[in-house]
């Protein structure tokens, strides 16, 4: 099974371009999750969504905003300008959900993508002195 689920900041506005030929909706960002157990550490995703998903990220989200994603994790490779050959890890968005706003306040009746991945959402209790 490949499931991510991720609560972050973007950390920049979403990148928005179209596929050459298709012109399936390709949208890039990446996001700044806190780790549960050191608060002073962060972890910077690169995430991926297409189309009419990554058209209403890169139209409603900027940087800063607070999200939650739901989706998958893709490995790929590519050959650099400098003959090198350079490795990806992405998370592939199939659903979301705004979670709040870029000054930390939660907000209601925003528009949301959830595509039913809350019920995935567990409330998780970090204290139960498991080391993971």
């Amino acid at each position: 099974m490949n499931k991510v689920i991720l609560i972050g900041r973007l950390t920049k506005d979403p990148d928005l371009n179209f596929a050459a030929g298709t012109g399936t909706a390709v949208c890039r960002f990446s996001l700044a999750v806190t780790r549960p157990f050191k608060k002073d550490e962060t972890d910077f995703i690169n995430c991926i969504a297409f189309g009419k998903t990554g058209e209403t990220i890169a139209q409603y989200l900027t940087k800063g905003r607070q999200v939650a994603i739901a989706g998958r994790i893709q490995t790929g490779s590519y050959d650099a300008k400098d003959g090198t050959k350079r490795y990806t890890t992405d998370v592939v968005v199939e659903s979301f959900e705004f979670i709040g706003n870029s000054n930390g306040n939660n907000s209601q009746g925003e528009a949301s993508n959830n595509m039913g991945f809350e019920e995935d959402m567990q409330q998780v209790d970090y204290d139960d002195g498991c080391p993971f």
